[in-house]
């Protein structure tokens, strides 16, 4: 089967790691896939190297004019990478888009839905909205995402929960990780930069009440980046740090080779997000044995049940990452480490066959 899996970006953001991972694990299977993205800002690889058995199409994409919107850069990036996808399309037997600018520019295509974002500017909505409608098969990573896209849009999803490179962050280098833990201190780690969806304002409100019973805590942020623009965002976030008088270690974009120690090095993992489709960077805590706690959401009830706290607000947090960080809960442990096992890649891109079998054929 001749698959092309498209994304949007070779940044380590979720739904690039999920594409990256998916398309390995389908030409282990013995499929012949493509995958399609653009090469921001003169970028010729992905954030990490590429199985050889996957062929990598990046498709250039140049900085934009002085000032250009977030709108204007998305209709950019769409027009850019249908242009360039089209010729090709009709030689795939499965055109698979993971994200809403690739749905749209990949004309008929299956679309992984990994959450359902709420957009005000008209651009933005209207792209969104083409890219839930217009694709002729559905995928969600969770039950929760797929529940929403029933209820929104009466469209039926096939559930196939991410994988998790588990065995990677199990064994993450000893050596690294310590010399991380004596540069950060005793640290609480959250992955995925400063912005609203990843709640960073009040991960930040609770961990100025953390160091009040914790002291000497550390709070590391790493991650972020985006095609939005948070500026405003993050500017608020700053000032509200300063008002608090805690200096979180910023950390940004981490190597992809540096990610396991960093995770597995911290005390405990947050991961506030007000809204997620799975929580790939919480299963990657979990498989490195690190205490986990989440916002209370259907979704990561859903992802995560006994393995994980819960925690509804700020001080809920704060009250949470105290527990995790109080002492060992070995059964907790055991059930994240058991849990992370059996969200394989190989499976997920079993289950992903299994779909695309049942699919029509394309003219």
């Amino acid at each position: 089967m001749r698959i092309a899996l498209l994304s949007y970006s070779t940044k380590p953001r979720g739904g690039v790691v999920h594409t990256l991972a998916l398309a390995e694990a389908l030409a282990a299977q013995g499929q012949d896939v493509t995958v399609w993205s653009l090469g921001r800002g003169g970028d010729a690889g992905f954030f990490r190297p590429v199985d050889p058995a996957v062929t990598v199409r990046l498709v250039p994409f140049p900085d934009g004019p002085a000032g250009e919107g977030t709108g204007a850069r998305i209709l950019r990036s769409i027009a850019v990478l249908r242009e360039a996808f089209a010729p090709h399309a009709g030689s795939y037997d499965i055109v698979h888009a993971q994200d809403c600018i690739s749905a749209n520019a990949a004309g008929p295509c299956v679309r992984t839905v990994h959450h359902i974002d709420h957009f005000t500017t008209p651009e933005l909505a209207a792209c969104h909205e083409r890219a839930i409608t217009e694709p002729y098969a559905h995928v969600c990573v969770s039950a929760a995402v797929a529940a929403e896209l029933a209820d929104g849009w009466g469209l039926r999803a096939r559930v196939i929960p991410n994988g998790v490179d588990a065995a990677r962050f199990a064994a993450a280098d000893p050596a690294a990780r310590d010399r991380l833990r004596a540069r950060l201190g005793r640290y609480v780690l959250t992955v995925g930069g400063i912005e609203p969806r990843k709640g960073s304002l009040d991960l930040l409100e609770a961990y100025a009440l953390l160091r009040e019973r914790v002291p000497g805590i550390a709070l590391a942020i790493a991650g972020g980046e985006t095609l939005f623009d948070y500026r405003d965002y993050r500017a608020a976030w700053e000032r509200r740090a300063a008002e608090l008088g805690v200096e979180p270690v910023v950390l940004g974009a981490v190597p992809d080779d540096d990610l396991p120690p960093l995770v597995a090095g911290a005390a405990a993992f947050a991961f506030p997000s007000v809204k997620e489709g799975f929580g790939l960077a919480a299963m990657e805590a979990l498989a490195a044995g690190v205490p986990l706690v989440v916002r209370d959401l259907p979704v990561l009830r859903e992802v995560f049940g006994p393995a994980a706290r819960f925690a509804a607000g700020p001080r809920d947090l704060a009250d949470r990452l105290a527990e995790a960080l109080d002492g060992p809960d070995p059964a907790r442990r055991a059930a994240g480490t058991a849990l992370a096992a059996r969200h394989t890649w190989a499976e997920a891109a079993r289950r992903h066959l299994d779909f695309y079998a049942q699919l029509p054929v394309r003219a």
